[in-house]
């Protein structure tokens, strides 16, 4: 019947937003904080001896769906101990350019040695500096810490090591309740 009111309607809409007082985003000059259960940016968590945490299992690249991870496991040494299993990733690498930032990485690695941060400021004009490396994703050497390769520190086996000196009561459970 009023079949010629739709397109008026239609056009109701657009001029009330039209000359609507809309915020202004101040980015890049002024940054909103973010969740903080935000997916942003990987990271390689370290020890607190620093030895690092991956242990070059490749789970990561295995659970990634855009196949955006690379990693190359190599055994550890006497010698040369760069975490405290068996085996450290040699080789680890994130294509941000394929990674869609889902989190099934993360919820697959062990160890914990794979988080994401925060930091979401990821574009670059090259599409090389969208790969990125072992060297890049290691977070930072803190206080204390001794950039490895070196012997574990934190314990003579790697039980002990995992459980970082945890001794165990007369009910079989260490201090923190955990077999």
């Amino acid at each position: 019947m009023f079949d010629w009111l739709n397109p008026v309607k239609g056009f109701g809409v657009t001029f009330h937003t039209m000359f609507k007082k809309v915020d202004t985003v101040k980015y890049p000059e002024v940054k909103r904080p973010t969740m903080p259960r935000f997916h942003g940016r990987h990271q390689l968590n370290r020890w607190p001896d620093g030895l690092e945490k991956c242990i070059g299992c490749e789970l990561c690249a295995w659970a990634c769906p855009a196949d955006a991870i690379y990693v190359e496991g190599f055994d550890n040494t006497e010698d040369e101990r760069f975490s405290p299993g068996e085996r450290y990733g040699r080789v680890y690498q994130i294509n941000y350019l394929r990674c869609i930032l889902c989190g099934l990485c993360i919820e697959a690695c062990p160890t914990r040695a794979l988080t994401m941060t925060n930091e979401y400021e990821l574009a670059d004009d090259n599409r090389e500096s969208l790969i990125w490396t072992k060297e890049q994703l290691l977070a930072p050497l803190a206080e204390g810490m001794e950039a490895p390769p070196h012997a574990m520190r934190l314990g003579e086996t790697e039980q002990d090591y995992y459980r970082r000196g945890a001794t165990p009561t007369a009910t079989g459970r260490d201090s923190e309740g955990t077999r």
